[in-house]
């Protein structure tokens, strides 16, 4: 998605006008769906409040919103266009709440009955999640737009600082990254250098000490140069599956 293509949505989801039109009934914390109006513009995004949000014993209460919106500024900063525009409203209906533009998509169809081709589309997917510490990366978080695009969804259990990576997306264990990778993420963590403008974007919404072991798995990902293997037990795996 293209700067220009960005900005209207991104002030849109900002600045709109915003109603919830229906609720997602699946999933531990309150999503709604919703209808957001600037100027011209109509979009149709997914509304997370933070009073929706079921407590977890691991990561800090109503912090699960803001993690969506790091995952965002993620994407953005490597430029792999990954996760759907995000920002955090706080005059939502229900309060305070992260805000993502809605991705039009065929439901049935994700990673488990993925062709191999879209299989092999995965290692920035498998990426993305090792530096933001998916807790959570289920077969259905993977969603495949009618021109054939990824995009990431459910991220407010990331960013935790110690090691918690469960997914589904295993394919390329041990494999060697390449020259292409190893340069976007040296890249992205330049762009992390103390008192830098992400920097302070991120500390919105993740500690310091979150903030500096993204830091960490940038530097442990690019001096190992190749995908971690699961370990060997159940907790590699996020539950459900799909």
């Amino acid at each position: 998605m293209s700067t220009s293509q960005l900005e209207p949505i991104i002030d849109c989801l900002q600045n709109g006008s915003l109603a919830v039109e229906g609720q997602f009934m699946w999933g531990s914390n309150f999503t709604f769906l919703a209808e957001v109006k600037h100027n011209d513009q109509t979009l149709i995004a997914v509304y997370k409040p933070t009073q929706g949000e079921k407590p977890l014993w691991d990561f800090p209460n109503e912090s699960l919103a803001g993690r969506e919106v790091a995952a965002y500024l993620v994407s953005e900063a490597l430029g792999w266009n990954l996760v759907p525009p995000t920002v955090l409203r706080t005059d939502g209906p229900a309060g305070t709440g992260s805000l993502q533009l809605f991705i039009e998509h065929e439901p049935d169809y994700h990673y488990f009955n993925f062709s191999n081709e879209d299989r092999q589309r995965l290692r920035p997917v498998a990426l993305f999640d090792i530096l933001v510490n998916n807790t959570d990366r289920k077969g259905s978080h993977v969603l495949v737009d009618k021109p054939g695009k990824f995009w990431l969804i459910d991220h407010g259990v990331c960013f935790h600082t110690n090691p918690k990576l469960r997914t589904v997306i295993w394919d390329f264990a041990g494999q060697t990254l390449t020259n292409e990778y190893i340069e976007e993420l040296q890249a992205f963590q330049e762009k992390l250098e103390l008192g830098s403008d992400l920097v302070k974007k991120f500390s919105d919404f993740l500690t310091e000490r979150e903030i500096q072991a993204l830091v960490n798995r940038i530097d442990h990902l690019i001096t190992q140069a190749r995908f971690p293997t699961p370990t060997n037990d159940y907790r590699s795996y996020p539950w459900p599956p799909v």
